[in-house]
């Protein structure tokens, strides 16, 4: 298999992933129309994870086991440097694709020209209900995904059309002239970086309407919340990001939203912890230095405020509900990690 130079690689990044990863790695494995390969990059997992991939016996599948722990980002960038394919497709460890997925795509990609191109895709819940993430007649009426557009539907607590959840497909000589890789210090949004900076360096994203990549939801997937160390994170990316690409005019207009938005999910979370702790002088100085976040706040949050003001230090906890952050269900969670 040395001189094996298939269609796509599938690059996997497995983390404790026992109980799923031969899944997903069969789904790869079952593309029709396409030659593919599958890389499966174990990062220091603690569970079986890689006894399990050592029992796959299928030359089509590449196990390489990190020596230590370097994150989606990092394990992502060790298989993509491993990848052979003239496509390079992401697969979550917990996740699957069905077989016509890559055919359709790069049949997509080809005949728009594009060195990327994205999918619907369907989200399975717990229960085995499975919800289409985005309308097939919108999608269709948007055959190109541009930047302005990306970065819009990726500002923070926006509530629809967020194409991060998008898992996109890449061709590998455009990600190695561009010298496009992961951003290893993020652990939420690494996935946002890449495609845009794959955008911002002139690539073409096709857009495929039909779903082929299947979300599993399982216990633990959405179980991270947005922490201020994220947030932080991600707009020091943001930051990064814009020091290597100049913006167009529409896509710097839709950066400063994202920007935006960030300043006020940070207040939030700062309140959040201020009602926590019972703080009541913090979280009504928070609220009037930033009083656009305070639209976010849910009934509960905002019911709990009012009674902190008119209750002294010693009130009873807050209740579960009004602990709750609406950021816990969004594209920046960390499913499976």
């Amino acid at each position: 298999m040395s001189g094996f130079v298939p269609d796509v690689t599938f690059v996997v990044a497995a983390y404790n992933a026992a109980d799923t990863i031969v899944r997903a790695v069969e789904s790869a494995l079952r593309q029709e129309g396409v030659t593919v390969e599958v890389v499966v990059v174990d990062d220091r997992s603690s569970d079986g994870t890689v006894e399990i991939l050592s029992t796959l016996a299928d030359l089509r599948v590449r196990l390489i086991a990190l020596e230590q722990n370097r994150g989606p980002g990092g394990a992502r960038n060790a298989g993509l440097a491993a990848a052979r394919g003239k496509w390079i497709a992401v697969l979550d460890s917990d996740d699957t694709v069905r077989p016509d997925r890559l055919v359709r795509m790069i049949e997509r990609a080809e005949k728009t020209g594009a060195q990327v191109v994205v999918d619907n895709l369907d989200v399975v819940s717990l229960d085995g209900q499975s919800i289409r993430m985005f309308p097939e007649a919108e999608l269709a009426r948007q055959p190109l995904l541009t930047l302005p557009a990306f970065i819009e539907s990726n500002v923070i607590f926006r509530s629809q059309h967020n194409f991060g959840y998008m898992k996109p497909v890449f061709e590998r000589r455009f990600l190695e002239r561009h010298d496009l890789r992961f951003d290893e210090a993020l652990r939420i949004g690494e996935d946002y970086i890449l495609l845009a900076s794959a955008l911002a360096s002139g690539g073409r994203c096709a857009i495929e309407p039909s779903a082929g990549y299947v979300y599993h939801i399982r216990e633990g997937s959405i179980s991270r919340v947005l922490k201020l160390d994220h947030i932080d994170a991600m707009m020091s990316a943001d930051e990064a990001f814009l020091r290597r690409f100049p913006l167009d005019i529409l896509s710097e207009r839709m950066q400063r939203k994202r920007t935006r938005g960030f300043h006020q999910a940070r207040s939030f979370l700062v309140l959040v912890e201020q009602l926590k702790n019972r703080s009541l002088a913090g979280a009504l100085k928070t609220a009037l230095a930033d009083p656009l976040a305070l639209r976010h706040l849910h009934m509960p949050i905002a019911v709990r405020l009012r009674r902190l003001a008119a209750r002294s230090a010693n009130t009873a906890p807050m209740t579960a509900a009004a602990e709750q952050s609406p950021l816990g269900d969004s594209p920046y969670t960390s499913k499976g990690r």
